[in-house]
């Protein structure tokens, strides 16, 4: 289940195929995501679901998404959020949830597929706001994340892509680069 979980990610090409014309920039959506990867998972005899669940805490309601992959025995899953506001201007009830649950999904597939967004709309546009230093993890030796980028290296993929997503000590950098 792992290796052909990888071998999606490592083959999964989901281009922006979207543009904002207010801020000028391209991005790829839910639908994006999912137009690539379908015919991947069948490749790969992989079966993706996605669910959402909405929650309360307090004041704020937020969807809560899940992608599930699975060959029928194992899986592999990930969730995201996403914030809901029903008084969004512009919008009425309905949209505002679904919205939310289009990002929540897109966020949630994004995790599962290793998809990097950080040129997407959602990091570069500052909203008129200072930048935020570099927010990626650090990617630490024995986690899930540092064994999912070893079996990711082994079965093909780039150091690069992993680069994109993670912060790391020289000497784990190194150490990944010979398995290149």
């Amino acid at each position: 289940m792992t290796e052909k979980l990888v071998k999606i990610q490592n083959e999964l090409k989901a281009p922006k195929n979207q543009y904002n014309g207010f801020g000028k920039y391209k991005y790829r959506n839910q639908e994006d995501i999912l137009e690539a990867v379908k015919p991947l998972l069948f490749k790969h005899g992989l079966h993706l679901t996605i669910t959402d669940e909405i929650h309360q805490v307090g004041d704020l309601i937020y969807v809560q998404a899940e992608a599930v992959i699975t060959d029928g025995e194992n899986y592999v899953s990930t969730t995201a959020q996403a914030g809901i506001d029903p008084n969004r201007k512009g919008m009425d009830i309905a949209q505002s949830f679904g919205s939310s649950s289009s990002y929540a999904r897109k966020y949630a597939l994004n995790g599962l597929f290793l998809i990097d967004d950080t040129k997407d709309a959602d990091s570069t546009n500052t909203h008129d706001k200072a930048p935020v230093e570099d927010d990626k993890a650090w990617l630490n030796k024995n986690t899930p994340q540092y064994n999912k980028a070893i079996e990711f290296l082994k079965s093909g993929g780039d150091l690069n892509k992993i680069l994109t997503k993670y912060k790391m000590k020289k000497e784990i950098k190194e150490e990944l680069s010979n398995l290149n």
